[in-house]
């Protein structure tokens, strides 16, 4: 039987995410936090809370877990957070004398907390229609929830990032079935607020090391014998 999208949980779960997102971006519902780590991060949380909302109504299983389809959570952990953590930590520390833990690691669960809802459930519901389709409306609506109406050439060409990132993190999420690499895909584009050849190396180690760390999962998988 053809699997369909249950049309009802998606438009519930972006109602709840562009709500959230309107009203902690848009009001002064925030204004009242003094940790600017804290308010940036609860700027991405609509998106988990309308996937776990749609989670428990309509009792959808969730394709992802942090862990995925590793054998333990130490791995997914160590490559995806922990390594851009140190490294983004460490050149910092060595060129400007600062240490920005807190800022890369809200940059992560930030990243997760979109993840929920965008490859956790959207995502998911999505593979039911065509390849090219599925990441087209998939982008748009993402595109969309970041409220950003001024269509410049700027914005055009963010949704033309959020094209290929829907396409590269959901091949992420089909290797791994983790929310912690996705998540760590995510964050590459919000590590750095300007590019420069610094941060351009740094992100391109990490890239680097990502995806050979996705080839090498995925021929592990095609060799492992079927259960």
């Amino acid at each position: 039987m053809k699997r369909k999208v249950n049309y009802w949980a998606v438009v519930i779960y972006y109602i709840i995410a562009i709500v959230c997102r309107y009203l902690t971006n848009k009001t002064e519902l925030l204004s009242t936090l003094e940790n600017p780590y804290l308010k940036s991060i609860l700027t991405g949380a609509g998106p988990a809370l309308g996937a776990v909302f749609v989670f428990l109504v309509f009792k959808i299983k969730p394709a992802l877990s942090l862990r995925g389809n590793y054998k333990s959570m130490i791995l997914p952990i160590i490559l995806y957070w922990v390594f851009p953590v140190v490294l983004i930590n460490t050149v910092s520390y060595l060129t400007q004398g600062k240490i920005p833990y807190l800022a890369v690691s809200s940059v992560l669960i930030y990243g997760l907390l979109e993840e929920i809802g965008w490859r956790g459930f959207l995502y998911q519901e999505f593979k039911a229609l065509k390849p090219l389709y599925s990441i087209l409306l998939l982008s748009l609506l993402w595109f969309l929830w970041h409220l950003n109406f001024d269509f410049t050439p700027v914005q055009f060409f963010f949704f033309g990032v959020l094209i290929l990132g829907s396409w590269g993190i959901g091949k992420v999420a089909d290797t791994t079935g983790s929310l912690i690499a996705v998540s760590a895909f995510h964050s590459l584009n919000n590590f750095f607020p300007a590019i420069n050849g610094k941060s351009g190396a740094i992100l391109g180690l990490l890239l680097l090391v990502w995806v050979v760390a996705l080839v090498v999962r995925k021929k592990m998988k095609a060799a492992a014998p079927a259960s």
